[in-house]
């Protein structure tokens, strides 16, 4: 919903829509996973969770990722001094020695509604909050990559950056909330009986006996929609203070700049809240890039790409050699000529053994017990109608399903790790894998 995009224009993201106008910006950009920890885990290792069965928040990364794995270390090894702040692996799991420095946890908890106020509807939590901007904890992540931008290195810098909001709740400043009046709010595309031709796999991904019917039993529709876009609002501004502080430094003219999203959201589209499925709303996500001598200001690209793309593209930028493991290709032709030919396709996993695969023009999803949702993405981009019993478009299918993995590494278990919307995780025993 960032408005430059266009998804959603209500939206309001000037400083994120200046970013965007600085390099390429992607409007086909989709995560690894459609969750938290194994998006973030896949992006920085460059590994799918199909091959590391990290498929869940309560996977524990660490165990199945060895030191030399990382996107941080192939920096290192290039002579970078490594740093960053904030939620850049989900932070449920940690590796600190991975990096040369990285700000300590925030030393105060973030500011919650006063007594007696309402915090959302069930596990959506959102909220006005009596505080100042620099009251919440990415306020103090992003004076982290102000202070950094603003020394002087021996070495090149490689900085990472973890906003968390918009996640949940969306607890911040109430003058965010004032920008949008419930009574101007717009509910996003939907339709009535949606889920009726989707699969038994994926109405269970989707929940809409939870979320949505408790949203709209509470009649709290348009309000949670204000929360959202008031969390994304605060986080616009934390993005415009971290460019600014870019353009006063030394490095601003040799810096590259990638912003991302570790997966996309559903505020009621196919009756869903949060991500946790496999569709368009849940698995699309920003992505801009700014490289110095290689993108060209106010760019676009619309072709199709997922995450595992960055990894490899950095260390192409950067001239470091690519670790064999990578599984994902460099872009670096697009951002050079964002209309270059482009074949691939991208593909989003969520647990054990569904994926869902999207080229330019189609979404093909396929289940672990075999069921199958297909849309046409050019004449129905809320995916309303799935076309995957027409035996006219089998060959879409199989074109598609070609990019699928045919070995899927077993979900690793874990115990810890909240689940990042903020409910208890459920335990996760591994799974056994298909008979076929």
């Amino acid at each position: 919903w960032v408005h430059y995009l266009g998804r959603n224009p209500q939206s309001i993201t000037p400083n994120i829509d200046a970013l965007a106008g600085r390099g390429v910006r992607f409007t086909r950009s989709y995560c690894a996973a459609p969750v938290c920890n194994p998006s973030r885990c896949a992006l920085m290792t460059g590994m799918r969770p199909s091959t590391t069965g990290v498929y869940e928040n309560n996977n524990d990364w660490r165990t199945v990722v060895p030191m030399d794995k990382p996107l941080t270390t192939a920096f290192r090894n290039g002579g970078y001094f490594v740093c960053g702040a904030g939620k850049i692996y989900h932070e449920a799991y940690t590796r600190r020695e991975e990096w040369d420095d990285y700000l300590a946890s925030n030393k105060k908890a973030n500011p919650k509604p006063a007594a007696g106020q309402s915090d959302g509807v069930g596990g959506i939590k959102f909220a006005p909050i009596d505080c100042k901007d620099e009251d919440l904890d990415d306020y103090e992540i992003t004076n982290y990559g102000i202070e950094q931008l603003g020394k002087a290195h021996d070495k090149p810098l490689f900085l990472a950056v973890g906003l968390h909001k918009p996640h949940m709740p969306w607890f911040v400043p109430k003058k965010y909330y004032d920008m949008f009046p419930v009574d101007k709010i717009e509910l996003p595309p939907h339709m009535e009986g949606d889920l009726a031709d989707i699969p038994p796999a994926g109405v269970k991904m989707a929940r809409p006996e939870g979320d949505h019917a408790n949203i709209l039993k509470a009649n709290q529709w348009k309000e949670a929609i204000q929360g959202y876009l008031a969390a994304c609002a605060y986080t616009d501004m934390n993005i415009g203070r971290l460019m600014a502080a870019l353009d006063k430094s030394a490095m601003k003219e040799n810096t590259i700049i990638v912003f991302w999203g570790d997966h996309g959201w559903h505020l009621g589209e196919k009756e869903h809240w949060r991500k946790f499925t496999l569709w368009e709303e849940a698995t699309r996500a920003p992505l801009i890039w700014v490289a110095p001598g290689v993108t060209k200001p106010d760019s676009v690209c619309e072709r199709t790409v997922d995450y595992m793309s960055i990894y490899p593209t950095l260390m192409d930028l950067c001239g470091l050699p690519k670790p064999a493991h990578l599984e994902g290709p460099s872009i670096k032709a697009l951002l050079a000529d964002p209309k270059a030919a482009w074949e691939l396709n991208a593909m989003t996993t969520y647990r054990y053994n569904n994926h869902g695969v999207r080229s330019e023009g189609w979404r093909y999803i396929r289940y672990a017990n075999g069921e199958e949702e297909l849309y046409n993405e050019a004449t129905d981009p809320y995916e309303w109608k799935n076309l995957a019993g027409d035996p006219q478009y089998a060959g879409t299918k199989t074109e598609l399903a070609k990019m699928m993995p045919t070995a899927n590494h077993e979900d690793i278990g874990g115990k810890g790790g909240a689940e990042s919307d903020g409910t208890k995780p459920k335990k996760n025993k591994k799974k056994k894998a298909a008979k076929e």
